[in-house]
Parts: structure tokens; C-alpha cells; sequence
């Protein structure tokens, strides 16, 4: 017979279970592609989406130190700082010219460094990767440039500005007043706003049509090339029905392929076959699908060892990714 202990952790290991499970169903988003294929997503907690934005100041913080030591160090070895108060030679100009690049450097590593890695493959800062999370687009497309840099455009208005009044307020005589108190109002609202809508949104999210998605690690499956003998049941497609799209459209079809949903590859099958001006008749979906994917991937993949890439059904075909 069970101990009541026992029984008592076995209840609270269900009920946190329980829990867990309310809560992925929670956070859990199905949106259709514009191909048509519906993707599923995990919305990231709001802690891991705190934490992540944490760790990225502080890493931040880091190197603007080293950043602002090295600057230092080249002034005092090289020119050295003393006495250089109204210099106007050589020598003062090109202090003035190290404090040009130190504001310079501050300001881009404020701005810049959420740009350059969202911008990145992972669409992730080293803080959203450290706890699986990314930026995607909801409308499940390609996350453009655009989206990016409006999302992160915003965050000057939502904590930066209000920060910088709230610190020049309290240095000023140490009482807030009614300019202190308003932006630290100003700065609660924009820091509480994902508490208060379903999909846990900034208010830069909201603007440029993106949310914070998890992204759990996981091992790579077989190239599903190798899994696709080749091109069957006779089907051959021409270079105009191949080049109407790009790596991104390849990727939404392999998913495809590997999830093998019947209702997803008639979808599929039935856009493709518009697209390319086909008769989507009576077909076997699959085998019409795994043609077009191994004939896709062979034009994109031999187009990519000319220097030649196709990022999407919207770019053209030039030395590098684009949208057309």
C-alpha cells in the first residue's frame, strides 16, 4: 500500500504536469502560410524573453568597457592626456577625433547590436539563443529587414528615452517631479504592454507584425534528398516552372514533405500547380511534390555554386539574397 506521502507527490507531480501541458496549449499558434501551409509555433514565455534581453545588456555593458578601455589606452600610450585642455594642434584634434569614435562606437553598440544579429540567419541575439528563443514573422512568411528594423526602432521609444529622462531627472536634484514621474509612467506602460495582450507582443512587435517564438535545439534529420530517390512518375519540369521560386519556398516544401499531412500536400500540390500553370487533376500529391523538390534544390543548389541565389519566389536571381 502507498504511503499518503507518496500519494501526495505523485498528485503534485500530475497537477504541475497539468500545468505545463495548459500552458504549451497556451502559448501554441497555428498560422497559414502564404504558400498555404500551416506552421505551428510556441510563443516564448515572457521570463525567458526578460532574461534573454538581460543578458544582452550585460553583455552589451561588456563591451562597451572593453570598448571604452582600449580607446583610453590608445589615448594615454600614444598621445598621452595630460594637459590637454584647450590643445588645438595635432595632438588635440586627434584626442577629439578618439572621442568622436567612442561616441560613435556607444551609439552603435546601443543600436546596433539587436539589428545585427536579428538580421542574422538565426534571427536571434546571443541572449534570445542562450534561451531558445527567436523573432518571426506571424503571418509564418520570411522575417524581412523591414520587420526587423521597425521592431527595434521602437525600443528607443519604449525604454531607452524613458530611461535616459528618468536618469537626467534624478541627477538633477534627486526628487522626480512631474517630467520624472511621467516618464517613469511612460516607460511602465511600454514595459507592461506584453502583460496585457494574448501573444505577449512588444509594441514594437505590434508594429512590425512579429512575436518571439521558442526555438528548442534539435538534431538535423537526414537530407530528405537522399530520402527522395529523384524525379518520379515521369514528372520534368522546365527552368520557367522551376525559377518561379526560391530557397524560402524549398524549405516550406520540405517541411511538407517530412510532416506528410495528407490535407498539407494537397494544399501544396494545388498552389504549385497554379503557380506553374499545371493541370492539378487526379495525381499521386507526394510524388508530384518530391519531383519538384529534387529538381528544385538541384537548380538552386548548382545556381549557388555560380554565385547565383534566389532567396524567394519575391527576389530575382543576382549574386546575393533579395527581395524584388
Amino acid at each position: 500500500m502507498k504511503s499518503p506521502t507518496f500519494l501526495r507527490r505523485e498528485r503534485r507531480r500530475a497537477d504541475g504536469a497539468d500545468l505545463a501541458r495548459a500552458d504549451l496549449a497556451r502559448r501554441r499558434r497555428t498560422v497559414i502560410t502564404p504558400e498555404g501551409v500551416p506552421l505551428e509555433f510556441v510563443l516564448a514565455p515572457r521570463g525567458s524573453r526578460a532574461g534573454a534581453l538581460f543578458i544582452d545588456f550585460v553583455l552589451i555593458g561588456l563591451v562597451m568597457v572593453v570598448t571604452s578601455a582600449a580607446l583610453l589606452y590608445l589615448g594615454i600610450g600614444v598621445f598621452g592626456l595630460a594637459g590637454i585642455e584647450g590643445r588645438n594642434d595635432a595632438v588635440g584634434r586627434a584626442l577629439q577625433f578618439l572621442a568622436v569614435i567612442w561616441i560613435m562606437a556607444m551609439f552603435l553598440l546601443r543600436n546596433a547590436w539587436f539589428l545585427f544579429f536579428e538580421l542574422g540567419p538565426r534571427g536571434a541575439t546571443p541572449g534570445k539563443r542562450s534561451q531558445r528563443i527567436r523573432i518571426a514573422a506571424r503571418d509564418g512568411g520570411r522575417l524581412t529587414a523591414e520587420m526587423v528594423i521597425a521592431r527595434n526602432l521602437l525600443r528607443d521609444v519604449e525604454l531607452f528615452l524613458p530611461a535616459s529622462f528618468l536618469i537626467a531627472a534624478k541627477n538633477g536634484g534627486g526628487d522626480l517631479g512631474p517630467a520624472g514621474l511621467a516618464a517613469a509612467g511612460w516607460f511602465l506602460i511600454f514595459a507592461l504592454f506584453p502583460f496585457f495582450n494574448r501573444d505577449a507582443l512588444r509594441a514594437g512587435d505590434l508594429i512590425a507584425g512579429t512575436w518571439v517564438v521558442e526555438a528548442p535545439r534539435m538534431r538535423l534529420a537526414p537530407a530528405l534528398s537522399r530520402a527522395v530517390a529523384g524525379p518520379s512518375a515521369g514528372y520534368r519540369f522546365g527552368e520557367a516552372e522551376l525559377s518561379v521560386y526560391g530557397e524560402y519556398e524549398l524549405q516550406v516544401l520540405e517541411r511538407v514533405l517530412r510532416e506528410d499531412r495528407p490535407e498539407s500536400l494537397a494544399a501544396v500540390y494545388q498552389r504549385i500547380c497554379t503557380k506553374i500553370g499545371w493541370d492539378a487533376g487526379t495525381a499521386d500529391e507526394r510524388a508530384f511534390l518530391e519531383a519538384y523538390y529534387t529538381q528544385l534544390r538541384a537548380r538552386l543548389e548548382s545556381g549557388m555554386r555560380l554565385g547565383r541565389r534566389k532567396a524567394d519566389k519575391f527576389a530575382g536571381t543576382g549574386s546575393g539574397p533579395g527581395r524584388g
